[in-house]
């Protein structure tokens, strides 16, 4: 067994990436090999190194990327070249996932394995459309199906005449074959009145409820065009979701909402407007690089000559103490330094960093508000380094200068445009999206100029939002307003701002 690898059959859970177990997001984290479904969110990908082979084998539509068989050599053959290999599978591995099938390969190749559950949909989904599977007032019995063998046909092991007598059904993978599973139903008693509901991309925010009942679901399915994936759900319980539905009546359910924020920045806009429902779509307008040629190590080695620090952005904070670090110096290296910032996004990192900024403007975070920030603070003679972007507005430092203060710009970092969006922009409108959202002039700028290489056109119905003025001036600078504006200009700020725009309070 020396040199041999190992794999793991991990639950990815019904959709939401939330829903991941602790034991599956440690394992993506250790992987050397993850092989994934379609059910199986991408979204959870992120976890896994950066040197990780990632295979898709999907199915799709009855189409599959690979048979079930090769599927199972393909897991043999990397466990043989000593990977640690994650099998990511959509829910649960033994629920109607073949995980078992996979196993006996494994076995019979002398491969060691490990079965990490996941949340199966066949729950979580209902619970996310407001259906408890059971309740002591309805029922206290419960059949999950799968509904590939409904189909009225001599060899299916489906006994509709047992399911007709259990209080809820839960088929899976069954919409194709809803018209056969109502008819069997029916056919075996169950009533025409029993309540209904087909739930698509459940735990997500594409879902999508049709609620009915035996006599008329099949229609309302087809009426809005619900399709696989989807789960049914047969019985009273269905009658709660009139009260217990919480998922679908987020302020932001349904909207599809684009961040043109760097990825590594987008998380907190992303989780914020996840929670509140929104399907969120990153496509990232700009690349942070850090600038550290040798032209600025003379000015590390001389910090403590400073008298203030002057701090406009995350990404200066973050790429200045990299580089501080990265030159063998420390935070003692600042000396007597004070320190300016332009809001409290920039103040964070600061203070994660175990230092308190001297200075920062009381609302507005532009260079504006920290020019009327420093008119309380006598500036002549004082040397002032600027940590900044390469390129970048001149306000503050100009008006430093003018109040006779020594100014020096220290460029940390430059902005530039990623390459090959396009592609994934001309998708995402096609797929249709509600609200842009953008954080900084440069998202503005680099997303016009990929519009304009790529002959794309901004659809017309969509809704921008802005994290402030400036920004705000560069969309109008581009011939367009937006109908969002942050009014405190941070993330959270645009967030309540998306929230107000659409008449919902920001802790709703």
């Amino acid at each position: 067994m020396e040199g041999m690898g190992k794999v793991y059959l991990v639950g990815a859970g019904p959709g939401d990436p939330g829903l991941l177990t602790l034991r599956g997001k440690e394992l993506l984290e250790e992987a050397e090999v993850v092989v994934y479904d379609y059910l199986a969110n991408p979204e959870l990908l992120k976890y896994c190194p950066s040197n990780c082979e990632l295979i898709y084998v999907g199915k799709k539509g009855g189409a599959h990327t690979l048979p079930q068989e090769e599927i199972n050599k393909l897991l043999v053959r990397k466990a043989k070249e000593g990977k640690k290999v994650v099998r990511l599978k959509g829910g649960d591995p033994f629920l109607f996932g073949r995980g078992g099938e996979e196993i006996e390969e494994l076995l019979k190749e002398g491969i060691l394995f490990e079965v990490v559950p996941g949340i199966t949909s066949a729950i979580a989904v209902p619970a996310y459309a407001g259906i408890p599977v059971t309740h002591r007032n309805f029922t206290s019995t419960l059949a999950i199906v799968t509904g590939h063998e409904a189909e009225d046909k001599e060899e299916s092991k489906v006994n509709f005449s047992a399911l007709a007598k259990i209080g809820t059904l839960v088929f899976l993978m069954g919409v194709k074959n809803l018209p056969h599973i109502v008819e069997n139903l029916l056919r075996e008693g169950k009533s025409p009145d029993t309540p209904c509901a087909v739930i698509q991309w459940g735990t997500t925010p594409r879902q999508k409820t049709a609620e009915g009942t035996l006599k008329n679901i099949v229609d309302i399915v087809k009426e809005k065009g619900i399709t696989a994936p989807a789960i049914i759900v047969v019985g009273e319980v269905v009658k709660l979701r009139r009260d217990f539905n919480w998922f679908e009546k987020k302020p932001l359910f349904g909207k599809r909402i684009l961040i043109t924020r760097t990825r590594e920045q987008a998380s907190k806009l992303r989780k914020a407007l996840t929670e509140h429902g929104a399907q969120v779509v990153e496509i990232p307008t700009i690349e942070v690089r850090p600038l550290w040629g040798e032209e600025n190590l003379s000015i590390f080695q001389e910090l403590s000559k400073y008298d203030w620090l002057v701090f406009t952005s995350e990404n200066g904070v973050k790429f200045f103490f990299e580089r501080l670090f990265s030159l063998g110096l420390d935070v003692r290296a600042l000396g007597g330094c004070k320190i300016a910032v332009i809001g409290p996004a920039t103040m964070k990192p600061l203070q994660q960093r175990g230092i308190k900024a001297d200075l920062m403007p009381t609302k507005d975070y532009t260079q504006e508000g920290l020019v009327e920030a420093f008119k309380e603070i006598d500036v002549k003679g004082k040397r002032i380094l600027f940590v900044r972007a390469k390129v970048a507005r001149e306000v503050l430092p100009l008006s430093l200068k003018e109040r006779g203060a020594e100014v020096e710009i220290l460029p940390i970092y430059e902005t530039v445009k990623p390459k090959e969006v396009g592609k994934s922009l001309r998708e995402a409108f096609q797929e249709g999206i509600d609200l842009i959202t953008f954080t900084s002039s440069s998202t503005v700028e680099n997303f016009f100029k990929i519009l304009e290489e790529d002959n794309l056109k901004l659809p017309k119905e969509v809704i921008l939002a802005s994290i402030g003025p400036v920004t705000s001036q560069t969309l109008r600078e581009r011939g367009y307003n937006p109908q969002i504006e942050a009014k405190e200009y941070t993330i959270s700020g645009l967030v309540e701002a998306i929230l107000d725009y659409y008449n919902f309070p920001a802790d709703s």
